[in-house]
């Protein structure tokens, strides 16, 4: 049977020296190693033994009392919260280690805040008891106040007789189990079994504590893991997976690593995708950096194939193909990439689209009239490490201009666009009507376009088409989103139309319509909590206000305050500097992408953009006379189109 356990932490907690201790303990590794000593079995990758943190999610594999764990590490920087996230969906627990010395950071409450979402129960581990001044039963009432009431000192417990507490928070949380105690029927295996389920159920989070360091509450947590934990059984039925990360070997294959939920997966198989299907090459089993062929993958596995081609972290596979929906952790800030001229842009752009193949939320955009390229990104540090990627993998040399805010685009009111791409010997058509959807809702698509006027394959690729590229606004080139694409209307022609005319049209029609839209600009609207001494609430309170910021009301403790609200990140972006000093060092402030909303000074932006749509995307179509194709602008194609236009439009 098999457990997925993941492991996270704000940065240097100790995560990365734990989880030595736990692979050492279990017999995974001969000898745990240590950060400072550049010799991690887990940071296996030369940048995160240079740099002494951990950037990309990794695997180790052991057995433990007949149980086979997946042990799942994570980064800890905040600028890599995307690649954790992609990590949480196939975790079945969770490890969540603190720092003893410093107690909860920010980083720890937006950690949590995920696994809530994702629903995953969670262990805690006080790390660093060793360190002067560490006052675990301070930590532990401050994870109650501040993370959830139900978490649990399970010191000394990890089997046997359970402590009378224990047994009273157990039956607090189980009515029928409230009965039994009060007629003294405590019979060790139903309440162990209990208490196992509340863990699964989220509703009581086990803490331990200890020294990673020293070795120290190791051996306790492992046990305490294995007793209070569910295997996945082999669940029969269909295969079904969930991909988490896409990477590429030294050889250049494309490797797909996924969950499997359900039945089994050998080598040879063919499989569902969302956009198709594949056969599965080979399957490998990874330990750290070294891999082993698996010849069959069951359920609750992590594993990676190759020749997945379309596969994608976040989608389903198998049984169950389909996407994912968008993120949480998604990027609120974008770059220019420069270069040197002697290099090709072809060669960036190849470079960078395989960096966006395994971290989808860079989106590379290019700019179509300028060539030059944009990414988006969550930090300063990303950028130190994608930089650092270019030159150690491609031979490449790279810098970013200034971090922006990433701002996005969408419309106002339904608005139909047509795409038509005839050059000679190729041939189709599309009438498309873009809708503006819910927020937060992003590019969705239907048809109300009929099979016997447009073959159902042609349909689907045209959906295929749609999101297969981020599609820019016309206002100042932003990614295009909460907007329903429909298909009205298509053409093809049976010796002339191949796949890619669709592609054309697709682009062309969308774009279209976005010349005759109402566009909006949208500006991304951040969700933050801040702790911080009384002493600096009306400092604080003073830059919340003139930032505009849409306050909760004001927890106020005996000695400190908390905030929460929602505040534009344009203006909230550089605030933590000032926040420091105003707590004087001691103040926590963490905050996340929560929406985007019409932006405050959208005329002023748009302006500063100078953004021209005609030298970008083109909204223009191509038809053909006399044999040879020509190029009609785009306020011209619906007087050329061949599909009926909707009464009304011309």
């Amino acid at each position: 049977m098999n457990k997925v356990i993941g492991i996270l932490a704000h940065v240097d907690a100790g995560k990365t020296t734990f989880s030595e201790q736990v692979l050492f303990h279990t017999g995974a590794i001969r000898t745990a190693g240590r950060v400072d000593h550049k010799n991690a079995f887990m940071d296996a990758h030369p940048l995160e033994r240079q740099r002494g943190i951990t950037i990309f999610s990794d695997q180790a594999s052991f057995e433990m009392d007949g149980d086979r764990y997946f042990w799942l590490d994570t980064p800890g920087h905040a600028d890599f919260s995307t690649e954790m996230e992609r990590a949480v969906m196939v975790m079945d627990y969770a490890v969540l280690i603190i720092n003893g010395a410093e107690g909860i950071q920010s980083h720890t409450e937006t950690v949590w805040g995920l696994l809530k979402a994702y629903k995953v129960p969670v262990f805690i581990f006080i790390n660093k008891t060793d360190r002067t001044g560490c006052d675990p039963e301070a930590v532990i009432l401050s994870l109650r106040q501040r993370l959830s009431a139900d978490v649990f000192d399970m010191q000394g417990f990890h089997g046997g007789t359970m402590p009378e507490a224990l047994i009273e928070a157990v039956a607090e949380r189980d009515e029928a189990l409230l009965d039994r105690l009060m007629e003294d029927d405590v019979d060790p295996v139903l309440w162990l079994d209990c208490l196992r389920g509340l863990v699964a159920e989220r509703q009581l989070f086990p803490v331990y504590c200890g020294s990673a360091l020293t070795d120290k509450g190791i051996d306790e947590f492992l046990k305490a893991l294995s007793l209070l934990t569910k295997a996945v059984k082999s669940a029969g039925g269909p295969f079904s997976g969930l991909v988490y990360k896409v990477r590429h070997d030294a050889q250049g294959n494309r490797l797909c690593f996924f969950k499997v939920l359900s039945g089994s997966l050998s080598p040879r198989e063919e499989v569902r995708l969302p956009d198709g299907s594949a056969k599965v090459n080979e399957l490998r089993l990874y330990h750290g950096a070294k891999f082993s062929p698996l010849p069959c993958a069951e359920a609750g596995m992590l594993c990676a194939a190759a020749n997945l081609p379309d596969a994608r972290p976040g989608d389903y596979i198998g049984e169950a193909a389909g996407r994912k929906n968008p993120f949480r952790s998604e990027p609120m800030m974008a770059v220019s990439v420069i270069w040197a001229k002697e290099i090709p842009n072809g060669k960036i752009l190849a470079a960078l689209r395989e960096m966006e193949d395994e971290d989808p939320t860079l989106s590379v955009m290019v700019n179509e009239g300028t060539g030059s390229i944009d990414l988006h990104v969550m930090g300063a540090i990303q950028l130190e490490i994608i930089k650092q990627l270019m030159a150690d993998r491609y031979g490449l040399s790279i810098d970013f201009g200034p971090m922006r805010v990433l701002y996005m685009e969408t419309i106002a009111a339904p608005s139909i666009g047509v795409g038509h791409y005839e050059p000679l010997r190729h041939y189709a058509e599309v009438q498309l009507r873009l809708v503006p959807g819910e927020r937060g809702s992003g590019i969705t698509f239907r048809s109300a376009c009929h099979v016997d006027t447009l073959a159902l394959n042609w349909q689907r690729l045209i959906q295929t088409h749609v999101f297969e590229k981020t599609h820019k606004g016309v206002l100042t080139g932003a990614p295009l989103t909460d907007v329903c694409v429909e298909l009205l209307c298509g053409r093809s022609h049976l010796k002339h139309t191949e796949g890619g005319d669709f592609r054309q049209c697709t682009y062309r029609g969308i774009r279209n319509a976005l010349m005759y839209a109402e566009s909006i600009l949208l500006e991304p609207i951040c969700r933050f909590t801040l702790r911080a001494p009384e002493d600096c609430y009306g400092r604080v309170m003073g830059d919340l206000t003139r930032m505009y910021a849409k306050l909760d009301p004001p927890v106020m403790d005996s000695d400190s305050f908390t905030l929460t609200g929602e505040v534009a990140f344009a203006l909230f972006s550089g605030y933590l500097t000032d926040f420091m000093a105003a707590s004087h060092g001691r103040g926590i402030l963490n905050y996340h992408l929560d929406h985007y909303e019409p932006c405050r000074n959208a005329e002023e932006i748009i302006a500063a953009a100078n953004y021209n749509p005609l030298a970008d995307d083109t909204p223009d179509s191509v038809f053909c006379a006399k044999g040879a194709g020509y190029n009609v602008p785009w306020n011209e194609v619906r007087s050329h189109a061949h599909c009926p236009l909707p009464d009304g439009i011309m």
